[in-house]
């Protein structure tokens, strides 16, 4: 490997312009996996992600599909160039030995990458879901069945201002806020809180999804020396992000239960990881763990195509080799 294809830079570039690119794209399935993640049995607001993306748009508008996407534009450039560039990384240092990277190395820079990523992915997925799941639970408090407004403040004291201004629309509350009401009541742990389960989440995910793409865009290279198009590396990355997603949606469904901080009329709570796990098991079986398995796969499969598509392309190295070649000139 050359000290060009592994530029820290160029790699940072290329994984933060996929991460725009891709999370513009499929932001609003990525908000109907969280809603529909969210509701319990008998508590049913949205019958499937299409029926989430109607009703959606029918309460809040065109731009309520894009509820938290600001927050998670600001933060996917460094989430997704912290977890590409750290999987090069280390999948560099562990084949410096010559003898290249079997199945077991590939796994270990994966998990390194995906402890890597929580840094920044744990808040912006806390932040995120509060605004995504806002809408839901003024649609919930609109139905003639669930328990007043009131219920629903007293479950959380952080976000209940929030999200009760309006019994009839979810309030256009920032990010900003919630992070600094978080901060103020319980600091920096607020905001990550949900640590173990994102790291339940991305750490099985990374150690899935890069050996097995790797082995998958190998099988499009015409020699071992040639790199493989790019419309096989997209292939690859759709499948490979795909498969990863669905194999550790279970571990998505309890970090976003576990993230909410709002919850509807009757929602429980949960105290950690195992008691969601059994909680959830126990009140709504084990189909409960798969909710919002394929609006995840069709979430990821697209940004980790795009993904691949960009280092394919190069736009990082290109945009470092202007800059050396700036300063020599200068």
């Amino acid at each position: 490997m050359t000290q060009q294809q592994m530029s820290l830079p160029a790699k940072l570039i290329n994984g933060g312009i996929a991460g725009i690119v891709g999370v513009t794209c499929v932001f609003p399935i990525d908000l109907a996996k969280t809603r529909l993640q969210n509701q319990r049995q008998g508590h049913q607001v949205y019958k499937n992600m299409i029926d989430c993306l109607v009703k959606t748009v029918r309460s809040e508008g065109y731009f309520g599909m894009y509820r938290g996407a600001a927050v998670n534009l600001t933060l996917v450039t460094p989430e997704k160039a912290i977890k590409l560039a750290a999987n090069d990384f280390f999948r560099h240092h562990l084949s410096k030995d010559g003898k290249g990277l079997n199945v077991f190395k590939e796994m270990l820079a994966g998990c390194s990458a995906g402890m890597c990523q929580v840094v920044i992915t744990t808040p912006m997925e806390m932040l995120k879901i509060q605004l995504q799941d806002a809408g839901r639970l003024a649609a919930q408090q609109r139905k003639p069945c669930i328990i007043p407004v009131t219920r629903l403040a007293t479950t959380n004291a952080v976000l209940s201002r929030s999200y009760n201004v309006l019994p009839n629309a979810p309030t256009a509350v920032s990010a900003t806020q919630i992070a600094r009401q978080l901060f103020h009541k319980e600091g920096i742990q607020g905001l990550y809180k949900g640590l173990g389960a994102t790291l339940l989440r991305d750490v099985p995910f990374s150690i899935v999804y890069f050996p097995l793409f790797a082995h998958l865009n190998n099988l499009g290279k015409p020699s071992p020396d040639e790199t493989a198009p790019f419309y096989w590396s997209f292939i690859s990355g759709c499948a490979a992000g795909s498969i990863a997603a669905v194999a550790v949606n279970p571990c998505d469904v309890v970090k976003t239960r576990l993230q909410s901080l709002n919850k509807g009329a009757n929602e429980e709570t949960y105290s950690g990881i195992v008691d969601c796990f059994s909680k959830i098991l126990k009140r709504e079986g084990p189909s409960a763990l798969l909710k919002g398995a394929g609006c995840r796969a069709l979430v990821i499969a697209p940004l980790f195509g795009i993904v691949q598509v960009m280092y394919f392309i190069g736009v990082g190295e290109y945009v470092m080799s202007q800059y050396t070649l700036k300063l020599i000139s200068n």
